[in-house]
């Protein structure tokens, strides 16, 4: 649909109605782009002042709003014309970048900042289609160009675009985003959570020109009932997508086949392969995949590999695998702020990696797809979660479209990806009726869209039959998922490390167990005895603790301990010691790493001696 039908169609019903965005492009990574990245203006507006007349009515759902509107980018006509703001004067913000660690003003800041870009665009071919595309931009967006709003999109942690083809000039374009980051009752998280709320253009932005008749999706997958069997689909978008041939080559395995569109412009296909180099973490074979139509090639890099579970054991290519995990925040920790980009990925799984895991659990939001591209190169299963996290409005229906959303977003983006082996539901939930229904519902949505990965969520342990030495999970979730994950924190917020040693486990489900969190905090440099809080010694005693009493679970097939890196929280308080961090990392937050490193680092290279 072209933009000015839909902003016709805006004007009739209003621009709030304006909120789910357009089909989203998939595999931008490896499409020609134009960066929109670099020094942006930006105005700090925490009444709305830009957004909202007097009478609280915004300025994008007026037929003719006030020059005052902050995404008309207006000036003065003359000296006597009265106009409260000037982009062009203002200070410059780096994006891609949160704001909170760019401008000190702007450290706990949670509302309204405006974003100004200013660029010059010349259309290759006249027939050609443009797009504006946003990695992700947190929380709230709404975007406008030259003066026209393209929609508004909700979700911290994921992709989305706009057309601009019928809008864009040869020079002097103006994009402007408003990106408000306040937290929200109703929100996905909503307002509770222990992680910092970076507000702002938080990854990349890019331009994007597609053929009039483009690749708009396209899923490349195993069968996971069949190794030799490659299916998927692949969907053109455009005016003329009917009957149109659509080839799928892997040269590598000696693949070229052609198809054609039905009348919706989407193929479903099935190709029989015997020769597939299975990806794995020990031989992380990534094959060069091409799609072409008559207007446009596309390539991506796609690995093949099948994950399921058979009674407690988690199968990769049919074979046991034992998940040697961290959990990960997305925070770049030397630099500080938001992490995005490729060496700040390669930072965090170098680390991983040299802490000897193979998999990782980013937590607790989708991370940029650096990670999980980079993860695919280096043999790194991945757990992607939905931030669906601690107490949301379960009853609220707009709350469950919006976590639905976000999460159909993420599996978008990085449904090719071999290493992504897990999707998420929640994290530390309450198990009540309300929730029940609003997770199951999540699943059942994940498998629709995807059948080709696991379905977990972090849950939470219980006393056994009423007795506290005894844990167990008993939780109706735990019937659902494919993969029974669980968070403990024995000898942290349940009594000292010593307790690990007092506790047995229950665990009445055939399905492979992951522990998805355990930890505790350790101020880097703080030393003393083992019993001492916030000591490294202490950190290093519960690790020692925990580790033991896992091994003693049978159906533990892997865990992701909390956290490789200490990440800033505003619930962190404690003067001298978390000072704004949650100090649970075995990497300090400048890169340090603690005594309990080495201990998890000890116990996974024996684990490879075992196996």
């Amino acid at each position: 649909m072209k933009i000015y039908l839909i902003l016709f169609l805006a004007l009739l019903t209003g621009f709030s109605s304006l909120i789910a965005q357009e089909d989203l492009l998939v595999n931008v990574y490896n499409r020609n782009t134009t960066s929109l990245n670099g020094e942006w203006k930006y105005i700090i507006d925490p009444y709305e002042n830009g957004y909202y007349n007097y009478r609280y009515k915004p300025f994008d759902q007026q037929e003719f709003p006030w020059a005052s509107a902050f995404f008309l980018n207006s000036k003065p006509k003359d000296s006597s014309d009265l106009l409260e703001y000037d982009f062009d004067k203002m200070d410059n913000i780096d994006v891609p970048g949160d704001w909170n660690s760019q401008k000190p003003e702007l450290l706990y800041y949670e509302g309204t900042v405006w974003y100004k870009k200013s660029f010059d665009y010349s259309i290759s071919k006249e027939s050609n289609r443009v797009f504006v595309y946003f990695e992700a931009s947190n929380y709230k967006t709404e975007v406008y160009f030259n003066g026209k709003k393209l929609g508004t999109h909700i979700g911290g942690f994921t992709p989305f675009n706009f057309e601009i083809t019928d809008l864009v000039k040869g020079q002097d374009n103006f994009l402007i985003v408003k990106v408000d980051n306040k937290r929200l009752k109703e929100g996905v998280p909503t307002l509770n959570t222990d992680w910092w709320n970076y507000g702002g253009l938080t990854r990349d932005v890019k331009v994007i020109e597609t053929p009039e008749n483009f690749i708009q999706d396209y899923f490349v997958q195993l069968d996971p009932d069949n190794n030799k069997l490659i299916k998927g689909n692949i969907s053109l978008k455009g005016d003329n997508v009917k009957q149109k041939k659509v080839q799928l080559s892997i040269p590598a395995l000696k693949i070229e086949e052609q198809f054609l569109t039905d009348q919706n412009g989407t193929v479903d296909f099935e190709i029989v392969s015997n020769k597939i180099d299975y990806w794995s973490m020990e031989n992380p074979v990534l094959y060069e995949v091409k799609i072409q139509t008559e207007e446009e090639e596309l390539n991506d890099q796609i690995g093949f590999r099948s994950i399921k579970t058979k009674g407690a054991q988690i199968l990769l290519n049919d074979q046991p695998v034992y998940l040697k995990g961290i959990s990960i925040h997305e925070e770049n920790p030397i630099r500080g702020g938001r992490a995005h980009s490729l060496e700040d990925a390669e930072q965090l799984l170098d680390w991983a990696q040299d802490l000897g895991c193979n998999y990782v659990r980013l937590a607790h939001y989708p991370h940029n797809e650096h990670m999980v591209r980079l993860a695919d190169k280096k043999g790194i299963l991945v757990w992607e979660e939905n931030p669906v996290y601690w107490t949301i409005e379960w009853e609220n229906e707009e709350t469950y479209r919006n976590a639905e959303t976000q999460l159909s977003e993420l599996i978008e983006r990085d449904k090719n990806r071999a290493a992504v082996i897990i999707w998420s539901m929640a994290n530390e939930t309450p198990n009540v009726e309300a929730r029940n229904v609003f997770l199951n519902k999540l699943a059942s949505f994940s498998r629709a869209k995807d059948n080709t990965r696991l379905i977990s969520a972090a849950l939470e342990q219980k006393d056994y039959n009423g007795n506290p030495l005894v844990r167990t999970i008993n939780d109706p979730f735990a019937e659902v998922v494919d993969v029974l994950s669980f968070n403990q924190y024995i000898g942290w917020y349940d009594g000292l490390p010593e307790k690990c040693g007092t506790i047995t486990w229950e665990i009445e489900q055939d399905k492979p167990v992951l522990i998805s969190e355990f930890g505790a905090g350790a101020k880097e440099g703080f030393h003393g005895d083992k019993n001492t809080r916030w000591t490294e010694e202490f950190q290093e005693d519960l690790y020692i603790q925990t580790l033991s009493m896992i091994n003693k679970i049978e159906q533990v097939q892997g865990f992701s301990p909390w956290i490789l890196v200490d990440f800033r929280s505003p619930r962190r308080v404690l003067p001298e010691i978390q000072d704004g961090w949650n100090r649970k990392g075995l990497i300090s937050e400048s890169g340090n790493k603690k005594k309990a490193f080495f201990i998890l680092q000890n116990f996974y290279n024996n684990l490879n001696k075992k196996r």
